[in-house]
């Protein structure tokens, strides 16, 4: 095997495919990447057995061949490289692979492409979609989902296509976020599946440095590949039952206050850095005013004031700064609403329409 590539076109390959590369498995082949060049195109596919991913790598093949190489070493290689050329060449009966650019020279102890695992076949039936709008939606959806693996289903984002619009939801049973976004799609009847919110966190991150104006997706029944420049990420599909979540949203609320978004959002980051070992951030509404505080006992105190339009009862009611500011920053415009029913029940934070809307269940005050 030899391939003629760039410093530039190896760098970002591995980059791109490290993201899928397994750190915490005892299987060798798993924390490498599999370097496949061929006539037609070179790809560097890396896998952990829950996403995969393949990245296309620019060059010249003078001959082909595949092999693995683990990913780190390979990859604190390719970024030490001088600008420029860069030869990889595997010869033939030896396992090794030989990377050059310039005076320099390594050595990489490689394994078979055959012990690399076979990554899904899919049949080439997928949709295309408007990628800044599915992209978009992901970034105001999916960062709601758990982290909590003993509840799969939790860390998964329900996605819901119809002809001229996509719906994501997303909860980990303190938070959940919703938004549904008209999107310009090929989808020819309606689809929905649970999609593991870590695989399209990263199809954002891979997506946003690409210029193409669409993505593709293509489901099976477990399986689905998302391809936008010239990357496949291929995930597993999440099974189960999504909770309810419409049934999760009350219909009414007692309160709904308008504030400036820049000045909410800013006043929680500041206030919120008092409010540290799971001490709430408390908004305190009464007499046209807001007032944001938070008291950690062992560090100190803080409180801002801000004037709003309300002439109710005095309510208080106390958040994690952590989820009420990822609600707020959401949102994306001015003003913020913020409907609210009482200091134990769930509040709502949602912007001018009703396509977003974040839910946050309230922190009891103990006083």
């Amino acid at each position: 095997m030899k391939l003629i590539t760039t410093k530039q076109a190896l760098v970002e390959g591995l980059g791109i495919a490290n993201k899928a590369v397994s750190s915490r498995s005892s299987i060798q082949v798993l924390s490498g990447v599999l370097l496949d060049a061929r006539d037609d195109a070179t790809m560097l596919s890396a896998t952990d057995m829950e996403i995969s991913i393949k990245a296309p790598v620019a060059g010249r093949v003078e001959e082909p061949g595949s092999l693995v190489v683990p990913a780190r070493i390979a990859t604190d290689i390719a970024r030490s490289l001088p600008v420029g050329d860069v030869v990889l060449e595997q010869k033939a009966g030896e396992p090794q692979l030989e990377i050059r650019a310039g005076e320099s020279v390594f050595t990489l102890h490689s394994l078979p492409a055959i012990d690399f695992p076979q990554l899904p076949v899919f049949s080439g039936q997928g949709f295309t979609v408007g990628k800044q709008a599915f992209v978009e939606t992901v970034d105001r959806v999916a960062p709601s989902a758990s982290r909590d693996e003993t509840r799969p289903v939790l860390t998964g984002v329900l996605i819901q296509f119809g002809k001229d619009a996509v719906q994501m939801v997303a909860t980990d049973s303190y938070r959940l976020s919703m938004k549904e976004t008209p999107v310009q799609s090929s989808v020819a009847e309606n689809f929905q599946a649970i999609v593991p919110a870590r695989t399209l966190l990263e199809l954002s991150r891979i997506a946003s440095g690409t210029e193409e104006p669409t993505l593709r997706i293509e489901p099976t029944e477990n399986q689905v590949m998302f391809q936008v420049g010239g990357v496949s990420l291929i995930s597993r599909l999440i099974d189960g039952q999504f909770p309810n979540y419409r049934q999760l949203i009350p219909e009414t609320f007692d309160y709904e206050v308008l504030v400036d978004h820049d000045e909410f959002l800013e006043a929680i980051r500041r206030i919120g850095l008092l409010a540290q070992k799971n001490a709430p951030l408390r908004l305190r509404f009464a007499e046209n005013t807001l007032t944001v505080s938070a008291e950690s006992q062992d560090v100190g105190k803080a409180q801002e004031a801000m004037p709003i339009q309300y002439s109710g009862e005095v309510l208080e009611i106390g958040f994690n700064p952590e989820f009420l500011e990822a609600g707020v920053a959401a949102v994306k415009e001015s003003p913020v609403y913020l409907r609210l029913i009482s200091p134990l029940r769930p509040g709502l934070v949602k912007g001018v329409g009703e396509d977003f809307l974040y839910l946050v269940m309230p922190i009891r005050l103990s006083d």
